[in-house]
């Protein structure tokens, strides 16, 4: 919100000011570049706004206070005119305006928000329960604060002077003091405070079937109430599984939801590894199931159009162990054993 400094010359209004405006030496524009200079644009950490703050080449002068300082967290601004009467005043004469109607002041300030609040409270209710280890609080106000501001150099803006909680319902009674703030009164707060571990989300919607990545999960912090031991907890527990059903952007993962990637899919062509003592052959099949890596599934054979029982070993491909090899049709008047022949 802009707002228009108030033209009050502090120099002129206290005899102290005066005071140090008199051994003050005269500032010309007669000194080439180092000549006072307006600037246009100047932020302040202050309630006051110095000659320094305005011009540049102030000399002595730099340190006097003649207005005061925009609202914590506002700008405001101050015509150019105002700003070279206030200087000549304290002899700081021939200031170089470049042409410029007005300065733009700006009173730093830290913005304290709702979110803010709400992390001071759950801190101070984790002091209260003497919380530790993956367990936090999360506090939610009844209602949003508007946004106000306090010094932007105060190390501990907010402090919360009075706090009742009950554990059983969540709810919360707090006062809550801000040292140097726009709001000079304790501030009275109420709402629910639960406790929260670390979950894993999904960030994305995936299908049955999608093997999650690292990008895929969120970690986040939900009620202690809905998670339970069958909820993933760490992501590396479920990146680079699959999920047996579609999930959506948010959720939160169960173990029980999530598979081993699948290798193979129902009616696809897989190759087909036949092994026996001393022998490895391959062939092409259709998978008659889908499976997972180690799964005991169903294949076609496409040469001999048999059905035989594989393990899936890798990305579209099975194992048959459990095969006897065919013999070549011996020469005339040379036998063969009978249990050496496949069926």
């Amino acid at each position: 919100m802009r707002r228009t400094i108030l033209a009050v010359l502090l120099a002129l209004a206290t005899p102290a000011a005066a005071q140090v405006a008199e051994p003050a030496a005269e500032v010309t524009g007669s000194l080439g570049p180092t000549a006072p200079m307006l600037k246009h644009s100047v932020t302040v950490t202050g309630d006051v706004v110095r000659i320094g703050d305005l011009i540049d080449n102030a000399g002595a002068a730099a340190s006097i206070a003649i207005f005061r300082a925009p609202d914590l967290g506002t700008t405001g601004s101050v015509s150019a005119a105002q700003v070279v009467q206030a200087a000549r005043a304290h002899a700081v004469i021939g200031v170089d305006t470049s042409g410029a109607s007005d300065v733009r002041v700006t009173r730093a300030g830290r913005a304290i928000t709702t979110r803010d609040v709400e992390t001071q409270v759950a801190q101070a209710i984790v002091h209260r329960l003497g919380l530790s280890g993956d367990s936090a609080i999360t506090a939610r106000l009844d209602r949003d604060l508007q946004i106000f501001y306090v010094e932007a150099g105060a190390a501990v803006p907010l402090q919360i002077s009075r706090l009742r909680y009950d554990q059983r319902s969540g709810h919360f009674d707090a006062m809550m003091e801000i040292p140097g703030g726009a709001v000079t009164r304790p501030m009275r707060l109420s709402g629910t405070a639960f406790e929260t571990v670390e979950v894993a989300t999904l960030a994305r919607p995936l299908a049955r079937g999608d093997v999650v990545r690292a990008s895929d999960v969120v970690m986040e912090r939900r009620p202690k109430s809905e998670v339970n031991g069958d909820i993933a907890e760490t992501a590396d527990s479920i990146v680079g599984m699959a999920l047996r059903r579609a999930s959506r952007a948010g959720q939160l993962v169960r173990m029980t939801d999530l598979m081993r990637p699948e290798l193979v899919a129902r009616n696809e062509t897989v190759m087909a590894i036949f092994e026996a003592p001393g022998i490895m052959l391959t062939s092409r099949a259709k998978a008659l199931e889908s499976g997972t890596e180690g799964d005991l599934i169903s294949v076609l054979n496409l040469q001999s159009k048999r059905t035989v029982q594989a393990t899936v070993t890798g990305q579209g491909t099975v194992t048959v162990t459990s095969f006897k090899p065919r013999v070549a049709t011996a020469a005339p008047g040379t036998s063969v054993p009978q249990d050496s022949r496949t069926e």
